[in-house]
């Protein structure tokens, strides 16, 4: 009992800081598929695909994540068994194109063999040790994951429809399962705190170099003032998770932290379709109600997950429902003057920016009060 009580905490190393860099290529990739758009409008197929290889994406990265918390000794073994995945994920990546249907064996395949690479991991972990239930869970899930991916294969060329929503679908829902034996000694909760805002700060960098688009051009009041309102929402939306992971979450707690990755897994989708919908409002060839649709399904699907990471804040950070009421209030003014001033660019860019910092600074009241009572 006295070592669990001081183990030392898991380092992030710099092996998983590499394996990480090609999946800050595939969020470029995952992008670009929605400006393959027709008479100005987002084409239903490649939305599809979009939604899909995001999440297929992300939910090949929680699985990684998750096993080197548990089992991860920084061995050559891991080594190996990431670079492979890193190997694999290239024929992901290439996949993710507009032609996608071209590829779509050489996807689902290098996608299953991932799934099951770290099923293998799992399978050497337990080998002669006490199977832990949870393990085992995990291990069927990614072999069923796997089956079901490779499944897709014939199925797709049989019928001509993909169906690779319900291998992901069955991920998500059965990796959660186990989420309800909510404090592990096993887990290291400040690790994957950590790895999820590493992974967060790398869809930043994908937003960063999106806006890179409005500084080009001559240099005018016009370039100069979206250039700025752009600039202005990403840092709102970068402090808030900032204050979010600083100041306001419990990294000490002891916790199996799937349902805190489960949030991520939207909150970076959320990320993502943000990128693209301020790709897409300097961009008048895309039709109004489309790009302020998207900005708007973006922006409040980044704040609910954001705000139901609320459940793993310190006990000073528990609030009440007129606070939730206060920013429902406050987000639903905010979709009737972007609807409002659909037209009106100039305007709609700066509403967005007004929006995202009002809600920082309700976020940042939150984790000054909670940082004063921790000093207190």
């Amino acid at each position: 009992m006295k070592e669990l009580l001081h183990k030392d905490e898991k380092k992030v190393e710099y092996l998983e800081l590499i394996y990480d860099l090609i999946f800050v290529y595939i969020i470029g990739r995952n992008n670009s598929l929605l400006h393959h758009t027709s008479d100005g409008k987002i084409q239903g197929e490649m939305m599809l695909a979009y939604v899909l290889c995001t999440l297929a994406v992300i939910q090949i990265w929680n699985f990684s994540t998750y096993y080197i918390n548990v089992c991860g000794k920084n061995g050559l073994r891991e080594h190996i068994f990431l670079f492979t995945n890193m190997f694999l994920l290239y024929f992901v990546a290439e996949g993710t194109s507009e032609h996608w249907q071209t590829h779509h064996t050489q996807y689902h395949a290098a996608w299953g063999l991932i799934l099951l690479n770290i099923a293998l991991q799992y399978v050497i972990e337990m080998k002669g040790k006490p199977r832990s239930s949870w393990k085992i869970h995990i291990l069927v899930t990614l072999i069923a994951e796997a089956l079901l991916v490779f499944a897709m294969i014939p199925i797709y060329k049989l019928t001509g429809k993909d169906f690779s929503y319900v291998p992901i679908v069955f991920g998500i829902i059965s990796a959660s399962i186990p989420a309800a034996a909510e404090n592990r000694s096993d887990v290291d909760f400040a690790h994957l705190s950590e790895r999820a805002m590493l992974y967060v700060v790398f869809t930043f960098g994908e937003m960063v170099i999106a806006i890179a688009g409005y500084f080009k051009g001559s240099f005018s009041f016009n370039n100069i003032y979206f250039a700025l309102f752009a600039f202005l929402i990403v840092v709102g939306l970068f402090l808030s998770y900032g204050t979010f992971y600083d100041k306001i979450i419990d990294r000490e707690q002891q916790n199996s932290g799937l349902v805190y990755m489960f949030l991520h897994i939207f909150i970076i989708f959320g990320l993502n379709n943000i990128t693209t919908s301020l790709e897409f409002m300097r961009d008048e060839k895309i039709e109004l109600v489309q790009k302020i649709t998207l900005l708007l399904i973006s922006f409040v699907m980044y704040y609910i997950f954001l705000l139901l990471t609320l459940r793993f804040a310190k006990l000073t950070c528990k609030l009440r429902l007129s606070f939730y009421l206060r920013l429902a209030a406050i987000t639903v003014s905010f979709a009737a003057l972007m609807i409002l001033s659909r037209k009106q660019m100039y305007i709609n860019i700066a509403i967005s920016a007004a929006y995202v910092f009002v809600l920082y600074a309700i976020i940042y009241r939150i984790g000054k009060k909670n940082s004063e009572s921790v000093h207190h």
